[in-house]
């Protein structure tokens, strides 16, 4: 998977990942973009580069494998940030999931910006001077968390987010043809009701009811608990993915 911020300053710096299908940082991936420019990750698994000088957007992918990433070319802005902006950020976001965070002032090299959640640090994935995607931290734990940013000298405004954990409950065992059965997500970390996807990675075993991908809302409340439905169509072990859908909401 191609990591590459949203948006890009024409002529900065600005950083981009590869992960591979465990979500690990993968070293030695080239990534090929449509106007020609082409690098490979480093030993961390990911690579500095300078966004173009012609504003506009751009097509990244992985050499050899299917998939594009839009990437817009911004101009560059006559002054200079005096501190970071947020302009969006998750209100609600995932212990295991990436999070992405828009406006400027931001670094363009990931390990310039310094990234806390709940005062702990957090890796940054990918960056550029307007966006920023994260990783949280391994140890954090559901709820209301803090999110401190800093870059050289300057520093963002106190931010916060919660965070969810997911956690699936279902018979693993082998389904049969035509066999139902009902996966349970329990959310923790919060009351508030939460859209999640699911995503069928054994459609020749199963299928999952409502489509590939299907999204359903959690219940709220003290359970806040979802479920989704698979169909066996082979005999087999199915194999479903399922994340948090989240929307960025301006900052404060």
């Amino acid at each position: 998977m191609l990591l590459v911020p949203r948006t890009v300053v024409s002529g900065e710096r600005a950083t981009l990942a590869v992960l591979d299908v465990s979500g690990r940082l993968t070293p030695g991936a080239t990534v090929v973009f449509s106007n020609g420019d082409r690098l490979t990750t480093d030993s961390t698994g990911r690579a500095l580069f300078v966004a173009p000088l012609t504003p506009g957007v751009i097509m990244g992918s992985i050499r050899g494998r299917d998939g594009r990433v839009p990437v817009t070319v911004l101009s560059a802005e006559a002054s200079v940030p005096t501190t970071i902006e947020v302009e969006s950020i998750p209100g609600i976001a995932s212990l295991t999931d990436r999070l992405e965070l828009s406006g400027r002032g931001f670094c363009g090299g990931a390990d310039a910006n310094q990234v806390t959640i709940a005062g702990d640090p957090a890796l940054v994935l990918a960056s550029s001077p307007t966006s920023l995607l994260i990783m949280p931290p391994a140890d954090l734990s559901p709820g209301r968390a803090s999110v401190d940013i800093s870059c050289g000298k300057l520093n963002g405004p106190p931010l916060e987010v919660v965070f969810v954990e997911l956690d699936l409950k279902a018979d693993s065992s082998p389904l049969a043809p035509g066999v139902h059965r009902t996966l349970t997500v329990q959310v923790r970390g919060t009351k508030d009701k939460v859209q999640l996807q699911a995503k069928n990675l054994a459609p020749d075993i199963a299928d999952l009811t409502g489509g590939n991908p299907a999204r359903v809302s959690s219940s709220g409340g003290a359970e806040n608990v979802a479920h989704f439905e698979v169909v066996g169509r082979n005999r087999g072990n199915f194999l479903i993915s399922i994340r948090l859908l989240t929307s960025n909401s301006r900052a404060h």
